[in-house]
């Protein structure tokens, strides 16, 4: 328990005294953002308190083996008559008198396979309620890091459109002055402007955009996001040496949800032991104080103390069907609890596969578009040299600078969707840790 409850309080602040202060809500960087969400991401605090209402089962579990003490008080007022004959009369007589009663009583299992099952069954409810947590707060760093990235490269297309339109600006300056002094067409003006129209539309897209995940990254961290940290121009991915059978592996072992889902299986084991025990026989050792003052009319002015030591048998014989019916029921839910770990095995070993192929393939692919922008940019100079020297036309300029902008962005995707596989692969391995993302956010190192 002590283990959840550092992850509680004690992560975030660790997390905090290696940060330093969190920067002004104008820059957040990623580690940032996931401090700032592990105190105010609303799905963060439902898993933090699920956890904490969790931790419980086993104490709930472990009281009905346990004493059971209970203290007792009653006071009553009591009116009566009593009739009694007398020389061939009846006198009646007044009877009322006040009693008081205490009591102290306790209770202690000798032998309950129910309460054991159940004590069994609050060890494993315990249990499940870590793995669901610890799931979800994997979660919470993947969320966290595609609304970040999401967020990042909207804004690396604004700038990009932002880019692209002023090109067009300029070059229809270009072709103005061209025009005015009648070395121009008038065809290059239109497609310069029909360029021009394109990009402020796609720049006006791009606001919008931005707009969104921004909304969506600010809901997570709680904190207004105005700028976040970008990526360096020499971005180079790392290079994983394990194998895709010792990722495997990692997730069969130590992925949350597969836990989860194996602790599902034991709490319906325990339900059905629980529910079978409903036949057994049940021995309890019982000890009563008692300490009254005319508690009944034989009894009036009668001070008594009595002490009572004793053991309980109790058989079940019957109960309308109860234990059967339950039996049957937690049998089908332990059915259903095993499907849940199959259909839960077969996720996480498809995501796991899917993360995998992604963060090798991403390697490969962010080395061929980094050849792209650099052949492009390459191909913008040229295309301008050529027009001076009238070998090219305007259109081909044009082509040029959207080829570039296109491989851009392609490049910035690239290169986040890497990111992400990286740390989604570790999330589905159940190996994923600060250090993990630590790792992602040193990517994070320029302001843009």
């Amino acid at each position: 328990m002590a283990k959840h409850w550092m992850r509680l309080s004690v992560v975030p602040a660790a997390c905090l005294m290696l940060l330093g202060p969190i920067q002004s809500a104008s820059a957040i960087g990623v580690l940032e953002a996931y401090i700032a969400a592990l105190k105010n991401d609303p799905s963060h605090r439902a898993a933090k308190a699920e956890l904490i209402a969790g931790l419980e089962y086993e104490a709930i579990g472990r009281s009905s083996l346990l004493p059971s003490a209970q203290y007792v008080y009653s006071t009553s007022k009591n009116k009566g008559e009593s009739i009694s004959p007398f020389l061939g009369t009846f006198t009646k007589s007044n009877q009322d008198y006040s009693s008081t009663s205490k009591s102290v009583s306790v209770r202690q299992t000798i032998f309950n396979l129910e309460a054991y099952a159940r004590f069994e069954q609050g060890v494993a409810q315990k249990n499940y309620s870590i793995a669901q947590f610890d799931s979800r707060s994997s979660d919470l760093m993947v969320r966290l890091l595609t609304a970040y990235v999401e967020t990042r490269y909207a804004e690396d297309q604004l700038n990009l459109y932002t880019a692209q339109r002023d090109s067009y600006a300029e070059q229809r300056k270009v072709n103005d002055r061209l025009y005015a002094k009648g070395e121009g067409t008038k065809t290059e003006m239109l497609e310069t402007q029909a360029k021009l129209d394109v990009a402020e539309a796609m720049r006006l897209e791009a606001i919008d955009t931005l707009q969104t995940a921004r909304n969506n990254l600010e809901a997570i961290v709680g904190v207004d996001v105005k700028q976040l940290d970008g990526l360096p121009v020499d971005f180079k991915p790392m290079l994983d040496s394990e194998d895709f059978d010792t990722w495997k592996r990692y997730a069969e072992e130590k992925n949350p949800e597969i836990i989860a889902a194996k602790y599902g299986i034991d709490i319906a084991q325990k339900e059905i032991s629980k529910s079978q025990a409903g036949h057994a026989p049940r021995i309890e050792l019982n000890a009563n104080y008692n300490h009254g003052v005319s508690e009944t009319f034989a009894t009036k002015n009668q001070d008594l103390n009595m002490r009572t030591v004793g053991v309980q048998l109790i058989i079940p014989i019957y109960s309308g069907g109860y234990v059967n019916a339950t039996s049957k029921q937690a049998v089908a839910r332990l059915d259903k609890a095993r499907a849940d770990l199959d259909g839960t095995v077969s996720k996480v070993m498809v995501e796991l596969r899917k993360q995998f192929s992604a963060v090798k393939s991403s390697v490969v692919k962010i080395e061929g578009l980094q050849k792209s922008v650099n052949s492009a940019t390459a191909l913008v100079e040229a295309t301008q040299q050529s027009i001076k020297g009238g070998v090219r036309i305007n259109a081909d300029l044009l082509n040029a600078q959207q080829q570039l902008v296109a491989a851009k962005r392609d490049l910035a995707s690239a290169r986040y969707n890497y990111l992400l596989s990286y740390l989604k692969l570790r999330v589905a391995a159940g190996t994923v840790n600060i250090d993990d993302l630590r790792t992602v956010a040193g990517y994070f190192s320029e302001k843009n």
